[in-house]
């Protein structure tokens, strides 16, 4: 680098070798990238040793390397050099080519010479074109190959970029500029006219390829002063060049400045490959690489942006507000610093490549996008259950609080995808809307059938309620009027249930039919719970029938246990409990919700009670004589029937045999009685024993002691058969009777032995009014005796009252 702060690097070697790290290095030192399209590229062609490296560096301020005249004309510049000029706006890149006609180079000079030159064509917007005053006007001259060459070259770039040609005359003489122009224009345009031009150029002029400037300066050597001041004055056409009116405003195809150096290194690669060079092709190819590098750097720096990250870190476990705004915000920033970078390049590559960037960004952020729209719908969601809930419990009518509270949730999503929306992706939300929408119906649904369930269920359990315990009472006390009862109990509490039903459902806004469907299955459910309760009643129907008989059977009218004296008609009573019985099984071997008469209990009387008529019935079916041989009953379809015929009989059988014994033990009672309560012999007999014991009656009344005797030994045997409770035991059979009074014989007479000793021992008292004290004793079946220590009578009182309590306990 010069002390002036001029900068050169090698561009492209003597070998034809591209120097890229150098041309890189040499962008950054320069700040070229920031250029955009404000920059121009100048280059100089020239023979060899004809000072061009001198011309630059007075020119543009370069550093490039000059020839030693004390050395000799040889070979100064080899390949092609890169500077920037200095103090020239804009930014100014002079290039400094390899002399033509060098004998360094021999035979391969034109092969080079023609690459040199064509890339200097393709990337520069200036060319100067050093030639020797003293050449103009020669058929032969140096400047002509060099025409030549580069006229030919020009026509393998498939457009022209309009390049201003600048033909620098070099140590001028007294002829005037005036003078050799037109002769220099005349010798340009007979060598364009004479170069082979493809079909497409056949009729282009050389004005379309090229702007043509003429200038002339003094020698160096001999005139260095007005040298110097003719190439200060030359400098300032080089300011401002590339504004309109300069010496390059006219160019075309400019390769903005961050793509200068790619650019440059495509060229050099086609033109070493020995290619046609198409420059709107080469524009494209730069502006899309360059495009893809500057969107790939900007995509990069949206993934690595710390903003970006905080935000896809916190919208994982929650909604982040102003959303939509703040990544709006980082996407803008991030494309606007992508138009800024690729402003300069071709506007169809630019518009497509920011298109990909656009969309890779919004790939990229749609997930967070996805997530942010579902935590809008979940919180609205849970927001609305509360919410309806709430309102749900204040009382506020079903259908009201769902409208309402939809209506006012989805206003609220909607207000939260307007806050997450990002301008730049117009993406739709009435997808994430509708699902909302879907879970708040389905939610509400689910909310409405758990309501309607519950409502059902409590009018169920009131109906269950009011009915089960009623129609059991009057199942059990089944008479005449029992299913009338029932039936108008159904009706009572069946319409008192579907009108609260009804009211409760109003809230619902249910159309007609629905409600008629949840009210016909609120009646029919009562039904079921009264036919339910029938057919659980019919299961315990034979405990019921014996209850029946037993309640009837072994109590009077009064409701009083009955005693059987022997006075009571068994055979009636029997039958009369046995009616009532039957009776119940007649009420329970059907449901009768539906008023329509049947003959089940005709059927059954006929057939259980009135056995004779049938029997003598003997001309009959099997039908007629048996009436129950059957499955169902007539005029009763099978779904009501309760008790079939045939269980009817297979039920009163076994009623029959289990109340059989009830029946026998009355009977016995009072047959039992009967025979208590006739002590007396029979008259033949008194009759008889007056008539043979006449004599020894006389004997008695003649000896009154017998009489004494006789009567205690009656105390003595009335105190044992109370004491023994003879008649007793013998109510179960003689033989246990016997074997029981043989065990209970010995110990009685001991215990009345031992108690008439003991009240012989007491001592009377003073008092002749007042008897000793008694004493309570209990023996063998707890009959109690009173003794009296001093009044042999008191166990005769006693005996006697023992005896009329034992009469009184058998009658109980």
């Amino acid at each position: 680098m010069a002390s002036d702060g001029s900068c050169s690097t090698h561009l492209i070697d003597g070998d034809g070798t591209f120097e890229t790290e150098g041309l890189e290095h040499f962008i950054k030192e320069v700040k070229l990238g920031e250029c955009g399209l404000s920059y121009a590229v100048v280059s100089i062609m020239g023979p060899q040793s004809s000072g061009k490296s001198t011309l630059l560096n007075h020119l543009f301020n370069t550093n490039f390397r000059e020839m030693d005249a004390f050395k000799g004309r040889s070979q100064t510049t080899k390949g092609i050099w890169l500077a920037r000029c200095t103090g020239i706006e804009p930014c100014t890149l002079v290039m400094d080519l390899e002399g033509t006609d060098g004998r360094e180079r021999g035979e391969d000079d034109t092969a080079f010479e023609k690459q040199s030159a064509l890339f200097a064509l393709a990337v520069s917007d200036i060319v100067l074109i050093n030639m020797w005053c003293h050449d103009i006007g020669r058929e032969q001259a140096a400047n002509k190959p060099l025409l030549k060459t580069v006229f030919q070259v020009m026509m393998r770039l498939f457009s022209p970029r309009k390049t201003t040609l600048m033909f620098v005359i070099r140590d001028k003489t007294r002829t005037p500029l005036e003078n050799l122009e037109p002769v220099l224009r005349e010798d340009i345009q007979k060598i364009w006219d004479s170069v082979p031009k493809p079909e497409a150029h056949k009729e282009t002029p050389l004005s379309e390829f090229f702007n043509v400037e003429v200038v002339a300066l003094s020698s160096y050597e001999e005139k260095e002063e007005q040298f110097k001041e003719q190439v200060a004055s030359l400098r300032q056409q080089f300011f401002h060049s590339i504004a309109p009116g300069g010496l390059a405003g006219d160019r075309r195809g400019v390769v903005p400045a961050s793509g200068f150096s790619f650019s440059s290194q495509q060229i050099w690669k086609v033109i070493k490959e020995n290619k046609d060079l198409d420059l709107p092709a080469h524009k494209v190819m730069v502006a899309t690489v360059r495009c893809e590098e500057i969107a790939h750097d900007k995509f990069a720096g949206f993934t690595g942006n710390e903003y970006w990250l905080h935000i896809e870190e916190a919208v994982q476990s929650g909604p982040v507000s102003g959303f939509g705004k703040k990544l709006s915000s980082i996407l803008n920033s991030s494309l606007s610093e992508y138009d800024a970078e690729a402003t300069y390049f071709d506007e169809g590559v630019r518009s497509a490549k920011r298109k990909q960037l656009e969309e890779k960004l919004l790939q990229l952020v749609q997930p967070a996008f996805q997530s942010m729209l579902g935590h809008i719908r979940s919180g609205s969601l849970e927001k609305f259950k509360e919410a309806f809930d709430k309102a749900l419990s204040g009382g506020e009518g079903f259908s009201m609080a769902a409208r309402q509270c939809s209506e006012s949730y989805m206003a609220l999503f909607d207000e939260g995808c307007a806050d997450v929306v990002i301008q730049l992706a117009n993406w739709d939300t009435s997808k994430v809307r509708d699902k909302l929408r879907r879970d708040i119906d389905a939610h509400v649904e689910s909310v409405r059938v758990s309501k309607l369930s519950e409502l059902t269920s409590v009018y169920e359990a009131k109906l269950n309620e009011a009915l089960s315990g009623p129609v059991e009472a009057l199942l059990d006390g089944a008479n005449t009027e029992t299913w009338p009862a029932i039936r108008k109990l159904l009706r009572h509490e069946t319409e008192s249930g579907v009108s609260g039903l009804s009211s409760a459902l109003s809230g619902f806004e249910m159309d007609e039919h629905a409600k008629e469907k949840i009210l016909s299955s609120l009646e029919n459910y009562a039904r079921v719970v009264v036919e339910a309760k029938a057919k659980e009643e019919a299961g315990r129907v034979l405990i019921r029938m014996k209850d029946r008989f037993s309640t009837l059977f072994s109590h009077d009218s009064d409701s009083m246990p009955r005693v059987w004296t022997g006075k009571e008609d068994i055979r009636a009573i029997t039958k009369t409990a046995r009616s009532a019985s039957l009776k119940l099984l007649s009420v329970m071997a059907a449901i009768r919700l539906d008023d329509e008469s049947d003959n089940i209990e005709n059927t059954l009387s006929l057939a259980l009670l009135d056995v004779k008529s049938v029997a003598t019935s003997t001309d009959r079916s099997i039908t007629a004589i048996d009436p129950l041989a059957s499955s169902t009953w007539e005029q009763v379809p099978s779904s009501k029937t309760l008790i079939t015929p045939v269980q009817c009989k297979s039920l009163w059988r076994q009623f029959k045999a289990e109340t059989e014994y009830s029946v026998t033990q009355a009977i016995s009672s009072q047959e039992a009685n009967k025979r208590n309560n006739n002590w007396l012999p029979p008259p033949w007999a008194i009759v008889a024993l007056l008539v043979l014991g006449f004599n020894e009656f006389m004997t008695l009344l003649r000896n009154p002691l017998w009489l004494g005797v006789i009567f205690v030994a009656f105390l003595l045997v009335k105190a044992l058969w109370v004491q023994l409770d003879i008649t007793g035991e013998f109510r179960n059979g003689a033989l246990p009777g016997l074997i029981s009074l043989s065990s209970k014989f010995l110990p009685t007479v001991m215990n009345i032995i031992k108690s008439l000793a003991e009240a012989g021992q007491t001592p009377a008292t003073n008092n002749p009014r007042t008897n000793p004290a008694l004493h309570s004793r209990s023996f063998g079946n707890g009959v109690s005796t009173s003794e009296s220590s001093s009044n042999p009578s008191a166990v005769t009182t006693s005996s006697e009252n023992g005896t009329v309590n034992s009469s009184y306990s058998k009658e109980e």
